[in-house]
């Protein structure tokens, strides 16, 4: 959709609609918003049970708070908005809101990714190391990483939309999701975005490709210390308190390489599907992750009943 030059000091954008389905949208919406709101009881639900629970005050815990509010942050700097257009009909998000989604969902990523790793050096030590775990993971120390979680988020993602800033968006303005992406806005800029191009992808390979390599080589010596076990009994519970952690770091992944994926090589595929795994991408981990705590605890699932 060609823009005025004008327009060019002040851009905006139009967020994707679903190809050939536009008069049913506000039906297609339904589904959505039902996803939404399940993500926000659901991770609203864990961050009271474990507030109110003194036995859950430990680090695990912590950090099963800090996903829990990271996919209630993430679904809400795009839900709501997606809702606004499938409902209302409002397609244009101005220059300044959509660099400002873009940060946050980007940030957020890394945050949860950084969580995840903690995670699984958590799991890490409560395995292999046992008699350290309580002196390695203190509650002071789950606080630290979180801090330093967010951190890290924002220092290395802060630049995305600062590179893009000054670049000038002179044709269509029309991206592929109903949210901003920063490889979606780059490609759009009728400028040189080869720096953004670069750091872009060394900032993921530095955050979430570290990260999952990292997350491997735990898994790693842990299943090396699992075998070391005598009986299969044992091995079978000890590597069950994995098994949680295993399903959330699959949610959160395997939608993220998809959507890679998808903006790597899949430019001759269908809009509908990068609309899809985008919105795949942002509720998957916000609507799995407290269900799949919520049924590998036996704690989490007793308060819950207690408080319906």
């Amino acid at each position: 959709m060609p823009f005025s030059n004008s327009s060019e000091l002040s851009p905006s954008f139009i967020l994707a609609s679903l190809p050939g389905l536009e008069a049913a949208q506000s039906w297609m919406a339904i589904p959505l918003c039902s996803a939404y709101v399940l993500a926000v009881l659901a991770n609203g639900a864990v961050l009271l049970v474990v507030r109110a629970e003194p036995s859950l005050h430990a680090p695990m815990y912590f950090f099963l708070c800090m996903l829990a509010a990271i996919d209630l942050a993430m679904a809400t700097a795009t839900v709501p908005r997606i809702l606004c257009f499938y409902w209302f009909g409002s397609r244009e998000i101005s220059f300044a809101a959509c660099l400002l989604q873009m940060f946050l969902i980007h940030a957020l990523s890394a945050v949860e990714s950084t969580v995840l790793l903690a995670m699984a050096v958590d799991r890490y030590v409560a395995i292999c190391h046992p008699l350290r775990h309580a002196a390695v993971l203190t509650n002071g120390a789950t606080a630290k990483i979180g801090l330093l979680a967010v951190a890290r988020g924002v220092l290395f993602f802060l630049p995305l939309p600062l590179l893009l800033l000054p670049l000038p968006f002179c044709g269509s303005r029309v991206l592929s999701h109903s949210f901003c992406l920063h490889q979606d806005v780059m490609n759009l800029a009728c400028a040189n975005t080869m720096p953004s191009v670069v750091y872009g992808l060394t900032a993921i390979l530095l955050v979430m490709g570290l990260d999952a390599v990292l997350i491997c080589l735990s898994y790693l010596l842990i299943l090396k210390a699992v075998l070391r076990l005598a009986a299969w009994r044992e091995r079978l519970k000890v590597f069950s308190t994995c098994i949680a952690h295993i399903c959330v770091v699959l949610a959160f992944y395997v939608p993220l390489i998809g959507l890679s994926v998808v903006h790597r090589f899949g430019k001759d595929l269908a809009p509908l599907v990068h609309i899809i795994m985008g919105n795949i991408y942002i509720l998957v981990p916000a609507v799995l992750n407290p269900i799949i705590y919520g049924v590998r605890t036996k704690q989490i699932q007793r308060r819950i009943l207690s408080l319906i």
